[in-house]
């Protein structure tokens, strides 16, 4: 199961995305409770998929190091995907924290004006986790015979 997580991952990323882009059209026919509950479905996935990419890095995968063998253009196309997702993971996570705290204590105004820059965001990153993971360990050419 343990080696499967990258995988599990990437699904869990892929759901992330889907249930972002449900409460987005939710919110704009107006369906505020329907908003809600796709929201928090995609902290709840987003949140499960941080406890297993954790739990992959530091206790699954210590010592094993999974390098892109691509050359060319697409070394520096995949490590500016990964550098990009990367950077704005980290930076992400305490927008939707507060954007979340905002829609919690119904500072609906201020909510609105944090959403519009962490939807875009969490969607990237969301998007991007699935696109690294089908790079690595899809599309990634074998290591050269040295």
């Amino acid at each position: 199961m343990d080696l499967h997580l990258p995988a599990v991952n990437a699904s869990l990323n892929a759901l992330a995305a889907l249930l972002l882009l449900c409460g987005l059209v939710a919110i704009k026919r107006g369906a505020r409770r329907g908003h809600e509950r796709f929201m928090l479905a995609a902290l709840a996935t987003s949140a499960t998929f941080l406890a297993c990419y954790l739990y992959y890095h530091f206790a699954v995968a210590r010592g094993i190091h999974t390098s892109f063998n691509g050359q060319g253009w697409t070394r520096p196309a995949y490590y500016t995907l990964l550098l990009s997702h990367t950077v704005l993971a980290v930076v992400n996570l305490p927008m939707v924290l507060r954007t979340f705290w905002l829609a919690h204590r119904e500072r609906w105004d201020a909510h609105r004006r944090w959403a519009k820059w962490t939807f875009p965001l969490w969607l990237y990153v969301s998007v991007t986790g699935v696109a690294v993971y089908l790079v690595l360990y899809h599309f990634n050419p074998p290591a050269p015979v040295q």
